[in-house]
């Protein structure tokens, strides 16, 4: 009988672990900077389905290669990482003063952040918390973004208007790249020849030859009725086939979807206020746009470029990760 009875519990075991690994699937989750929680939502229903408690302003939060999720606590100067399979946290990574953005080497090893205060672009070992190596930048780095063959770090100064390139192996910077004014994310081109820039006060993006991290072109953007000094690009996304860019306006309450070949906007999507980072599904069918004056994501149709719907989450939401 003994055994039978844990053959049971382990069978009831088996089956709750399965159901709940089933359930972190469908799920997008949304840092905010002043409830110290993620907000989940279920993507099929796009209805709020909990929260999880994370450690203090929570914001840029990004998946691991091993399937977990990181989130730069600025407030708390660590990561925390959590597992989504059970909802919980599994341990904390020490990121240095101030983190607010990173980006993951290809292999999940080393994590490349920006520390506000310190003016630095640090190299963290993902494993340990330890530092691995600093690197000056100019004041209030942002944006961080690794090359997809893992040699070279693009970190963006808000203050100096710069892209600073770096080399990984040398953690040096071997280029300093003038861009618009206040750069804050980027996206590299699939075909890795080309890295996009947004300009928050610039109403634009600038794009840079990763050949020689030359400005090549520029997109200025323009929305019907509002002021210049509102349309404030941030966030940025782009399809597996490059054919598409995704861009936040910011306090313009838009999304603007840009032919990255043609190097045009070719449509004007409304949704919440102060429109800051943006996420594409899996399918690539729907982006998700985190709102930050108006505590809500807005979920919006690619194909027809229409807003579907949007749901409140948490105070000042600030990023957002889809699990499928």
């Amino acid at each position: 009988m003994p055994m039978l009875t844990n053959a049971r519990a382990l069978i009831a075991l088996t089956l709750a672990l399965a159901a709940t690994a089933a359930a972190a699937q469908g799920t997008a989750y949304v840092s905010s900077e002043k409830d110290d929680a993620l907000t989940l939502i279920d993507t099929q229903t796009l209805a709020v389905k909990g929260t999880l408690p994370t450690c203090k302003r929570g914001r840029h939060i990004q998946r691991m290669p091993d399937g977990k999720l990181m989130v730069a606590c600025t407030d708390s100067n660590a990561a925390d990482i959590i597992d989504p399979a059970t909802g919980k946290s599994v341990r904390r990574v020490p990121l240095g003063d101030e983190p607010e953005a990173f980006d993951l080497s290809p292999d999940g090893k080393t994590i490349y952040v920006s520390n506000e205060d310190e003016g630095e672009a640090s190299f963290i070992d993902a494993a340990s918390g330890k530092k691995l190596q600093a690197v000056k930048v100019g004041k209030e780095p942002e944006g961080v973004k690794v090359s997809a063959d893992g040699k070279t770090l693009y970190v963006t100064s808000e203050v100096a208007s710069l892209v600073h390139v770096i080399d990984v192996a040398t953690a040096k910077v071997v280029k300093n790249v003038k861009v618009g004014k206040r750069p804050r994310r980027m996206a590299i081109t699939p075909d890795g020849k080309e890295l996009w820039v947004t300009n928050e006060l610039d109403a634009s993006v600038s794009i840079v030859s990763t050949a020689d991290h030359s400005v090549i072109g520029s997109i200025k953007f323009a929305v019907k009725g509002a002021r210049a000094e509102d349309i404030s690009p941030v966030g940025i996304t782009m399809t597996r086939d490059g054919k598409r860019a995704f861009v936040s306006l910011g306090k313009a309450n838009h999304v603007a979807f840009v032919d990255v070949p043609g190097r045009k906007v070719t449509d004007l999507v409304l949704v919440g206020k102060r429109a800051w980072n943006v996420t594409l599904d899996k399918a690539e069918a729907r982006l998700w746009v985190v709102n930050g004056l108006s505590d809500d994501v807005t979920v919006v149709d690619v194909a027809a470029a229409k807003a579907i719907k949007s749901i409140p989450v948490g105070r000042v939401p600030y990023g957002l990760v889809v699990v499928e």
